[in-house]
């Protein structure tokens, strides 16, 4: 096998390769969140609660936290290639054990199994997208690989509830063994052996943290994130107290949010390379305004401007999820992996956060107290954003790195 430096243009093969990452985003983004629409029929199935069913929801972010970390001190020295095929067939495992429990603890080991697999994956992935295109394609290829995240949030979690109602919860988790095992063999076939000249380890993560830049964009993404998973896992009994809102029109709503999610993604893979910066911060002052509007209006706002308002959040909130992720690997230099491995882990505990938060809100004072209380809170992250230098001092960003051809 030749030894190469980085490509320097885009082939077929680079898009299939991105193409299956992100279908491997897809996947491990539906079998993180299909218990969420999944409960009644698991918690019915296995004679348990359905609180104790979205206990495997959350577990699952919070292992996945501490299995990026856990990955990117001792994993580090594996060929890439490699790992993502180990990391697949463990979720392909944790699928199909999900699939045949016959008792709540064997589900929560599965979901375990899973989640240890799913911070370890979503750490490498996007050192790898970034490892397989040239540097001008680096926000092109995020936006494609976490397109998925969007694709999940709006076909995977919908479609692992509808097989679950008309089919069976185990039927669920059948397919997202199939989608783990078809991204399997793309990843066997089509992802060149990387080679890369990452640091490792401790000292890695150590010297990442030592970085004030990453630690700005660590703390924005923690901050917009937050703000934004407590005002949307709120969202729907939002909906429901818009008095001119047919209850029937909350799924279109809910769908339309979903479909803009996945414009975003393509529109801020066009921008994102030339203007990361003004990306991110338009999409969190957009997101900004949208909370503010929400919370402050009455209960009899027009469908018009509802859809409006969601298109507008739906398709911002991609500049932000895809931006704040090319950030990191464009400031990372030779720490793609550890950087990455740190903000999975601060993305997935902004998750817990900002349910909770929202859920503590929701109870104590009120709905729209917390669509405003986010708002400021995701607007004041623009202060962290102006202080990060859109790149690394005037020179063109370069990172190590290599790949073997087959």
């Amino acid at each position: 096998m030749a030894v190469e430096r980085f490509p320097q243009k885009m082939t077929l093969k680079s898009w299939l390769a991105l193409f299956i990452l992100a279908i491997s985003t897809f996947t491990i983004v539906t079998t993180e969140l299909a218990p969420v629409g999944l409960l009644t029929p698991i918690a019915e199935g296995l004679q348990s609660s359905e609180s104790a069913v979205g206990m495997t929801v959350s577990l699952y972010a919070w292992v996945g936290a501490l299995s990026a970390l856990f990955a990117s001190v001792f994993l580090g020295n594996v060929s890439r290639k490699r790992l993502l095929l180990v990391l697949t067939v463990v979720l392909l495992i944790s699928n199909i054990m999900a699939a045949t429990v016959t008792s709540y603890s064997m589900l929560l080991s599965a979901r375990v199994l899973g989640a240890l697999a799913h911070g370890a994956f979503w750490a490498m992935i996007g050192a790898t997208a970034v490892a397989i295109v040239p540097a001008r394609y680096i926000g092109v290829a995020t936006s494609i690989v976490f397109g998925g995240v969007s694709a999940a949030s709006v076909f995977g979690v919908p479609v692992s509830n509808y097989i679950g109602i008309h089919f069976g919860w185990r039927q669920a988790f059948w397919m997202m063994a199939a989608l783990s095992a078809i991204a399997f063999a793309g990843i066997s076939v089509l992802i060149p052996h990387i080679t890369s000249k990452s640091a490792l380890g401790l000292d890695a993560l150590k010297s990442v943290l030592r970085s004030s830049t990453l630690w700005k964009i660590y703390l924005a993404t923690m901050l917009a994130v937050t703000a934004h998973f407590a005002a949307f896992t709120y969202i729907e009994p939002w909906l429901h107290t818009q008095s001119l809102l047919s209850n029937a029109f909350i799924p279109a709503v809910l769908f339309v949010y979903g479909i803009s999610g996945l414009a975003g993604n393509f529109l801020t893979g066009v921008l994102i390379d030339k203007y990361l910066k003004l990306t991110v911060s338009m999409s969190v002052l957009l997101i900004c305004a949208v909370l503010f509007f929400l919370g402050l209006s009455d209960s009899s706002l027009s469908t018009g401007l509802i859809f409006t308002g969601m298109i507008i959040w739906g398709v911002a909130v991609s500049g932000i999820f895809v931006g704040f992720q090319t950030w990191v690997l464009r400031m990372a230099e030779d720490k793609t992996f550890p950087a990455s491995a740190i903000y999975v882990s601060f993305f997935n505990t902004a998750i817990g956060i900002g349910a909770s938060v929202g859920a503590w809100m929701v109870s104590s004072f009120s709905l729209p107290l917390l669509y405003i209380v986010a708002a400021t809170a995701i607007g004041l992250s623009v202060l962290l954003v102006a202080f990060i230098p859109a790149t690394l001092s005037a020179k063109p960003f370069r990172m190590e790195k290599s790949y073997e051809s087959s």
